[in-house]
This record gives C-alpha cells, structure tokens and sequence, in this order.
C-alpha cells in the first residue's frame, strides 16, 4: 500500500501545512477535479484530490469528505488563512508547479488508482 510520504517524495511536493507524519497515512484513492461540487459527489474517503484550486472552500470540502490530502497543482498557493484553517482540520495540503495531468498520471504509475 502506498503512503503520503512516497507520494510526496517521489512527485517532489512541497509540504504546506504542518509536518506529520506521512508514513502513517495510506490513501485509499485519487481524485482530481476543479469543481467542488464533483469532488463531494465523486472523491471517495482517505482520497488524494488533485486540483489547481487553492481557496479556503478546498478545505471545507476535505474535511467533510476526510480526505487524504489536497495537491495544489500549476503552482496556485492557497493564502495564510488557508492553510491555517487546514492546520486547524488536519488536511494535508501539498503543492506543486506541475500541471494535475502530469500528477494524476503519476500517483497512478505509483499505484494509487480510484475506488
């Protein structure tokens, strides 16, 4: 099974909220979108998300959902607040320069598919 932590290591994600410990969370799938309202219908529990979305509502929406982790793709930075109000829900939020095609089809070359 995989881990965060070899999520993180081997797309070279930039960890922006506080360090945990990684190694101990198994995602159980992916999910990528940009809509909000697909996520919560469509992203299963313990999910990775993919998106380019970096708003405060992304947070919101993991946490309801308990979701994995969010990779911020395309190099969008949620602000402060965000990434505060994601401390405050223990989401993980990743980030990274690279588009979401080229992250998707990495977690799923690492083994991470959908449900």
């Amino acid at each position: 099974m995989i881990t965060l932590q070899t999520i993180v290591d081997e797309l070279g994600l930039v960890v922006l909220t506080e360090a945990r410990d990684f190694g101990a969370v198994t995602p159980a799938s992916g999910y990528a979108s940009d809509l909000l309202s697909c996520v919560m219908a469509g992203a299963q529990k313990r999910s990775v998300w993919v998106t380019l979305q970096a708003h405060a509502n992304i947070v919101a929406v993991a946490a309801l959902l308990d979701l994995s982790a969010i990779i911020i793709t395309e190099g969008a930075m949620p602000d402060a607040a965000s990434i505060a109000r994601a401390n405050q829900e223990g989401i993980n939020l990743l980030s990274t320069p690279e588009p979401t095609y080229t992250v998707v089809g990495r977690l799923w070359e690492l083994g991470l598919h959908t449900g």
